[in-house]
């Protein structure tokens, strides 16, 4: 690499993947070529940078620029303009403001952004499938220093002493999990890596697998090395394809540079990684549904004890962490529990990985510090909400957490601090609501989600989340009563209290949430009939303004059933026993007569 004098990094992960990144990379080579700098300017596929909405991007380097390159006159001009002519192309540079809130190139992450990279370190700024890459930022020497310097123990107690919990959502102390599975006797120990996040809007796992997979393997065989397992797998979901290439890449060449395989760095320590894959069932983000799912069973947990660090995979001692905790690892061992210590607050240790997505303005992948407000990841690091709209709510956690308000902005994000306001940090996605979202339908979303993904091994999970869907379901079609409303809460407690796993335990919340933080919208739906937000259909009306209507016809051409009437030129009507509130008649009227109420 060293001969190049600048280099172009191309986004390589699945978003940028699905808008054509491959295409942009073969226009800027076509280009360099044209123009003899092949030789002077390297292209390096990388993986997200964290600017998910304004894909394909890239990034220049050294010059810490961003571009964003969609067409090959973009490539065109990035390359005639930066490189030849000697300025920048400020069409196509990504906003200052999003550079600011979403940058991921450490060099780049001045205090004012407000992250710091640990678990997404690498991310977008090697090639993944460049085990070299890897090695030149640090790589494998983490599990060097603790094959050569430490023993399991003291290990263990350098992860116990970092204060770092799982990111899968449980918040369960690391270190300890990893020490109480070391105390196991057994014959057979295995390691075993969630990679199986199914959260709604959540990509955090799937990112630092597809931008950097050997953090993991890394990470794991440290984790086999401290418990006394010679075998790791990862379970990951096949809807990850990208993910998966680049992981088992990743593994043939550790393999093949003798960091994975038998008597590892000549230490006398075996360790190798297999895959298992899911079908996509959010139930077997739990640990023990998990474990039965890769030894052929259904993805239905069990209760514990006996927990997986006693008896797991094939009723061996099993430790179970996600992505994200695993790539934290590496991090930990090189630069000391202390420093790691020092981030955050004091019961939640570090940062944390969130997948900002929906009414916000730069979607996109953060790792933020313990500690930092709701208001300064959406409004500093997010930009705010698209369209000038007001802030109304942010779901966190996904289907197991809860809708936060305006109320809530202020609240330093850590795991007591979120089940405390009713919600909890779940795995990390993070999803940004305006006021044109109606609150009963957001929680009749993620109840219908939640309906869908259960097991229905225990009856409160299986009977108790369809009758709460039902309930919500009258409601929103506007046939709901005050005693609904009561059904609703006292049933979400039975189910919280009587379900068998972690999945029905939490799938109450964003009722709970809901019904806390948004009771007037639930009163208005019983009560007047009315969703403020015009979000159920049922409760709808489109209103032809007669003043404003000019007789044109086009409402009753387009309507799909007929229910629009009325003479040429003259003022229409619309038969509300018949309108299925479709929206065609609003999308044709060029003269806004046409009212939603």
């Amino acid at each position: 690499m060293a001969k190049f004098k600048k280099h172009i990094l191309v986004c390589g992960g699945s978003t940028c993947h699905s808008l054509q990144s491959h295409i942009a990379i073969s226009n800027l080579k076509a280009i360099l070529v044209e123009k003899n700098l092949e030789q002077e300017i390297q292209i390096i596929e990388t993986a997200c940078f964290g600017f998910c909405s304004s894909g394909p991007v890239i990034l220049i380097l050294p010059d810490n620029t961003y571009y964003k390159c969609t067409s090959p006159a973009d490539a065109r001009m990035i390359v005639e303009e930066h490189f030849i002519s000697g300025k920048k192309a400020y069409d196509l540079m990504l906003a200052e403001s999003q550079i600011d809130g979403l940058a991921s190139n450490p060099k780049l992450l001045a205090s004012p952004k407000k992250q710091i990279r640990i678990a997404l370190r690498n991310c977008g700024n090697i090639d993944p499938e460049n085990i070299n890459d890897y090695i030149l930022n640090g790589g494998y020497l983490a599990l060097g220093k603790v094959l050569k310097e430490r023993d399991p123990q003291q290990t263990i107690d350098i992860i116990k002493k970092s204060g770092l919990r799982g990111r899968g959502g449980g918040g369960f102390p690391t270190g300890l999990k990893w020490e109480i599975t070391s105390k196991s006797q057994a014959d057979q120990k295995y390691v075993v890596c969630n990679a199986d996040e199914g959260d709604p809007g959540a990509f955090m796992d799937r990112s630092i697998l597809e931008g950097d997979p050997h953090s993991v393997i890394e990470a794991m065989a440290i984790c086999g090395y401290s418990i006394g397992a010679s075998k790791g797998l990862v379970y990951i979901r096949a809807e990850y394809p990208l993910a998966i290439t680049r992981l088992k890449i990743a593994i043939a060449q550790a393999r093949e540079y003798g960091l994975l395989g038998d008597n590892i760095l000549d230490k006398g320590f075996d360790f190798d990684i297999e895959l298992r894959y899911g079908a996509g069932a959010f139930v077997c983000g739990e640990e023990t549904a998990l474990i039965h799912s890769m030894e052929g069973m259904r993805g239905e947990p069990t209760f514990k004890p006996p927990f997986p660090s006693v008896s797991g995979y094939l009723g061996k001692p099993t430790n179970v962490n996600n992505v994200e905790t695993f790539a934290s690892i590496p991090v930990i061992i090189n630069k000391g529990a202390e420093w790691f210590a020092s981030i955050g607050t004091e019961k939640s240790k570090g940062t944390k990985v969130f997948a900002l997505a929906g009414k916000i303005n730069n979607v996109g992948l953060i790792e933020v510090p313990m500690g930092i407000t709701l208001r300064e990841i959406i409004f500093e690091i997010g930009g705010g909400i698209q369209n000038g709209k007001k802030f109304k709510a942010v779901q966190t956690g996904g289907p197991s957490g809860g809708c936060l308000t305006e109320a809530h902005l202020d609240t330093p994000i850590d795991y007591d601090n979120l089940i405390a306001a009713g919600s909890m940090m779940g795995s990390g996605g993070m999803i940004v609501m305006d006021e044109d979202d109606c609150m009963v339908s957001v929680a009749k979303f993620y109840l219908d989600f939640t309906v869908e993904e259960s097991c229905g091994k225990c009856t409160p999970c299986r009977i108790g989340n369809k009758r709460l869907y039902e309930i919500l379901e009258t409601i929103t079609q506007g046939k709901g009563t005050m005693q609904d409303i009561d059904k609703l809460k006292n049933l979400s407690y039975v189910i919280k209290d009587a379900s068998l796993c972690g999945l029905g335990q939490t799938s109450p919340n964003p009722v709970l949430s809901t019904l806390e933080n948004f009771w007037e919208e639930y009163i208005e739906h019983v009560t007047v009939k009315k969703c403020r937000s015009s979000q159920c259909k049922a409760m709808m009306q489109y209103i032809i303004d007669a003043e404003q209507c000019v007789g044109c016809t086009a409402c009753a051409r387009n309507c799909p059933v007929n229910a629009i009437t009325g003479e040429r030129k003259l003022a229409h009507l619309i038969n509300q026993d018949i309108c299925i509130k479709c929206g065609a008649c609003v999308e044709k009227c060029k003269f806004n007569a046409i009212n939603v109420k």
